[in-house]
Formats: C-alpha cells, sequence, structure tokens
C-alpha cells in the first residue's frame, strides 16, 4: 500500500441522487466536497431544463459547460496579467525618466 492510499478515506457525494464512494487524501476532502456539489447544481440545472435525457448526455453537458467556464476564466486571467505587465512597464518607464531627470538636476 502506497503513502497516498494510507493518507486517503473514502468520501461519500451525492451527485442526482446517486451515491458515489471517492478515496480522497485527507486535507482535499472539502474541496472534493464543493466540487461535487457545484457539479450536482450544474447537473441538475440541465436535467430541470427539461432540454437534455439521460445521465451520461447530462454530465457530459455539465462537464462541458464547466470546461467552457474554466477556460473562458484562465483568458480572463491571462489578460489581466498581460494588462498588469504592461502598466508594471509604464510605471518603471516613468520612474527610470524621473529619477533620470533628478540626476540631470544634480549635475
Amino acid at each position: 500500500m502506497s503513502s497516498a492510499e494510507k493518507d486517503a478515506s473514502r468520501v461519500s457525494i451525492r451527485i442526482l441522487e446517486r451515491e458515489y464512494l471517492i478515496a480522497c487524501p485527507h486535507d482535499e476532502r472539502s474541496a472534493l466536497l464543493d466540487a461535487a456539489e457545484l457539479l450536482n447544481g450544474k447537473m441538475r440545472e440541465i436535467r430541470d431544463s427539461g432540454k437534455i435525457v439521460g445521465l451520461d448526455r447530462i454530465a457530459v453537458m455539465a462537464a462541458l459547460n464547466l470546461a467552457h467556464e474554466l477556460l473562458k476564466s484562465q483568458t480572463k486571467d491571462r489578460r489581466g496579467e498581460a494588462e498588469a505587465g504592461t502598466r508594471v512597464r509604464a510605471l518603471r518607464e516613468r520612474i527610470d525618466g524621473a529619477l533620470k531627470r533628478s540626476r540631470q538636476l544634480d549635475i
């Protein structure tokens, strides 16, 4: 038995009235329960819309929706990082310019 298996416990989650036992490290239990709650909510939304029938299809649509949201979030994060980098460069240039002018005044 590996140390990862020794550190894991089985966690019961419920998704669309079905129970699943998942092996999970103790320190990730809360994150697993949050993920299961999010997935259950997405799957319920899809099921309750009445447009998609069948657990497999509902699960695939929920996975696609979650993957789409993740990719959108990552794209937004990259844009934010790029904007922050541009602002930092502009501030650095202003600081460098101010320091050069200060040195010229000292001379």
